[in-house]
């Protein structure tokens, strides 16, 4: 077992999580936490190193830390995320772990939340590190849509809204992954020497009219190009899904029906606990008591009208 691990993206809930975790391992003697914010206040264990993605911070705590295992987990969809920063910080990783001395394995979480074009760059850049550095152990982890009493994503605010938006003729089939799975087999893959590029899902997928209607959501069926609007209302009204970056999350996190996590299954001889459904319920159940955070306005509605309409 890595005696020094370093893991990124701290700020958020599951990395925190994760780092703590580690700690807490036979014969890890540190563990630190870098990212642009500290952890959560009540995680313990882990010493905290402020990263800035535009300078060489990163490469000086790889090099100072002497970090065995690097777990980058800094591709969180969480809040507004940020297309640049996330790829920019994939690649200073990646960089730094090819430059060290010290680094022997390596676990990078990707996300099918992210679209194609961003997907496809972090495993084009992950395989590139492979064939660079041969002798680095190196595992990908690709989650299904991350879910439970904490999360708060772009595709929950979505599942939260009181009117729905959801294309006319299509209910697609939703993958989760429930939040203690997600941190499970990260802490599993860290500490195992398996390498290669793994899917992470619950079990059977779930209608996306099903979630809905366990959440109280009302569906608002509209042609595919009516969805398009949703960025230019984001300027008007509060829709916390309808940035570009966001609707992007929401579009590729509802298209995860054909995630197959076999291959982790065999290599962790472990599978995830939650289901897709149990995960989704999970969720639901810790939303009951509260109240639809947003919604579209009349106006809104009206002008998603228009402009699939074409009027």
């Amino acid at each position: 077992m890595a005696r020094v691990v370093l893991v990124t993206g701290v700020s958020s809930p599951l990395a925190a999580r994760v780092a703590q975790t580690l700690s807490e391992e036979p014969g890890v003697r540190r563990v630190i936490g870098a990212d642009s914010s500290p952890p959560p206040q009540d995680t313990r264990g882990i010493e905290y190193a402020h990263v800035d993605l535009h300078d060489g911070s990163l490469d000086r705590i790889v090099t100072d830390s002497g970090a065995e295992l690097v777990l980058h987990l800094g591709l969180d969809t969480e809040g507004a995320p940020n297309r640049e920063d996330n790829l920019l910080g994939t690649m200073r990783v990646l960089g730094a772990a090819q430059r060290s001395t010290s680094v022997r394995r390596l676990v990078v979480r990707s996300s099918a939340t992210l679209d194609a074009d961003d997907a496809a760059e972090v495993e084009r850049h992950t395989r590139g590190l492979q064939r660079r550095r041969p002798d680095l152990s190196v595992a990908l982890l690709r989650f299904a849509n991350l879910i439970g009493p904490s999360a708060d994503t772009p595709l929950t605010r979505y599942l939260d809204s009181r009117l729905v938006p959801t294309v006319l003729g299509n209910d697609p089939r939703v993958r989760f992954l429930h939040e203690d799975d997600g941190a499970e087999a990260l802490v599993r893959m860290a500490l195992s020497d398996g390498t290669g590029f793994f899917d992470v899902a619950g079990a059977d997928p779930v209608p996306l009219s099903q979630c809905l209607r366990r959440v109280g959501g009302q569906r608002l069926p509209v042609p595919a190009r009516g969805l398009k609007v949703l960025s230019g209302l984001a300027k008007h009204g509060r829709i916390g899904y309808a940035s570009s970056s966001t609707t992007r999350a929401v579009h590729a996190g509802l298209h995860t029906g054909g995630m197959d996590s076999d291959s982790l299954e065999r290599v962790l001889d472990w599978s995830p606990a939650y289901s897709s459904a149990e995960a989704f319920e999970s969720y639901a159940h810790s939303r009951a008591s509260s109240s639809p955070r947003h919604g579209l306005r009349p106006v809104h509605v009206l002008a998603l009208a228009r402009a699939t309409l074409g009027r």
